[in-house]
């Protein structure tokens, strides 16, 4: 099972990195238990999009980005590309102020220090490991993640009342709770997901059959290929709710139950933790911000990467090396120094990384419309199109992200 699960459970662990942590620690903080619903709600949804990306991304042995390229109007790509490599470049930014906050609470090292050291790890990382063993630190890394189970432990909970509020919807009329949705949206089904997932598959298709260096004739797609990536990305996006639904219960029981429901930082919710929740859920806490820090970044590079590098015709691709790829690595260390910008001059990165998945929240009904109409195209998909059962789903994640954005836009103007 673990050799089997690739590209869906990188993409699910990079899911809760430091802004989706951020966006379930204030929902949690500002409403307890009774958002507990949407992290059940939103699984059904992230699992049939992610689904269909990977699908996309195995049959064409191209990104999404590539496809809109080729078969749709490049005033339809442009924007979309413009909007994910802007949003994902403020968003690293914001995980890497929020990281070195995080790292300054174990370590009383300088927060502009920590950042920049951070920011030179993760791009060596990046730039010089190669293909094969970058993923399996990804995967070992996602694993990390269980900290925030594993800090409930320490934690009082009642469990009748957590389960009511995950099976039993509720809704506040508020505007301040239908732009919450909207964030929680855009960063459980966020956009950069979508883009990395698809081409991860079209990487894993060419490493799986063919040898470096050597010319290769692809394989007909399988359907025992198509199940494999249903696999992995259902497993993923489990994985990837389910420590949502912790994140909640740890914030809900905590910050919640104390009447803490405004959150300033994430160092802040962590320093809150430790008189609430005791030592060993605030350095579980930071733990989950510093390791998914370091999973979600790569992820978020990588995928303005791919994006930019289909819309140019550049070799790409992380199985390649920097010279093969020079402009493809030169966009990630771009992004992601550009990002560095928000630790380096202060902004306030607890708000950053709520406004980056209010952003997402908005542009995604758009992204997922496309990708519906992608994995229904026979011109794209040949006889792999979509089942009735991902059009039912997909057709639900576009009302539900579609509504939520909606809400939003009329309630913020």
């Amino acid at each position: 099972m673990w050799k089997a699960l690739g590209p869906g459970l990188i993409t699910g662990a990079a899911d809760d990195e430091p802004s989706g942590i951020a966006t379930y620690t204030i929902a949690g903080a500002k409403y307890g238990l009774s958002i507990l619903w949407m992290a059940l709600f939103t699984l059904p949804l992230m699992i049939a999009i992610q689904e269909m990306s990977g699908r996309i991304g195995r049959v064409t042995n191209r990104g999404l980005a590539g496809n809109m390229k080729k078969h749709y109007s490049r005033w339809l790509l442009i924007p979309i590309a413009f909007t994910i490599i802007s949003v994902n470049t403020i968003n690293i930014g914001a995980d890497m102020s929020g990281m070195a906050q995080s790292l300054a609470l174990i370590m009383p090292l300088p927060e502009k220090i920590t950042a920049i050291a951070m920011t030179l790890i993760i791009l060596m990382v990046i730039v010089f490991l190669p293909y094969k063993r970058l993923f399996s630190i990804f995967k070992w890394a996602s694993l990390s993640l269980f900290s925030y189970v594993i800090a409930v432990c320490f934690v009082d909970i009642e469990w009748t009342r957590v389960f009511y509020n995950l099976f039993v919807p509720h809704i506040i009329f508020t505007r301040e709770f239908f732009i919450m949705m909207a964030a929680f949206f855009g960063t459980t089904i966020a956009p950069y997901m979508l883009f990395w997932q698809a081409n991860e598959e079209a990487e894993e298709r060419v490493i799986e059959q063919c040898k470096p260096g050597k010319l290769c004739h692809l394989k007909p797609i399988s359907e025992l290929e198509l199940d494999g990536v249903r696999l992995d990305t259902r497993v993923g996006m489990s994985f990837s709710n389910f420590i949502t639904f912790f994140i909640i219960i740890l914030s809900a029981t905590t910050l919640f139950h104390a009447g803490i429901n405004n959150i300033e930082s994430l160092e802040d919710a962590a320093k809150v933790l430790r008189p609430l929740a005791g030592d060993y859920s605030y350095y579980l806490f930071t733990l989950g911000i510093l390791s998914s820090g370091f999973l979600g970044i790569p992820v978020l590079a990588g995928s303005a990467a791919y994006v930019l590098a289909e819309v140019f015709d550049w070799p790409h691709g992380l199985d390649k090396t920097f010279a093969k790829a020079k402009e493809f690595y030169g966009i990630i260390i771009t992004s992601t120094l550009i990002g560095l910008l928000i630790p380096l001059l202060g902004l306030h990165p607890i708000k950053a990384l709520f406004y980056t998945a209010l952003l997402f929240g908005l542009i995604s009904p758009f992204i997922v419309l496309v990708i519906l109409h992608m994995a229904n195209n026979k011109k794209i998909m040949g006889t792999h199109t979509n089942s009735k059962h991902l059009n039912f789903w997909g057709h639900v994640t576009f009302g539900a992200t579609a509504i939520a954005s909606i809400l939003s836009l009329l309630i913020i103007f």
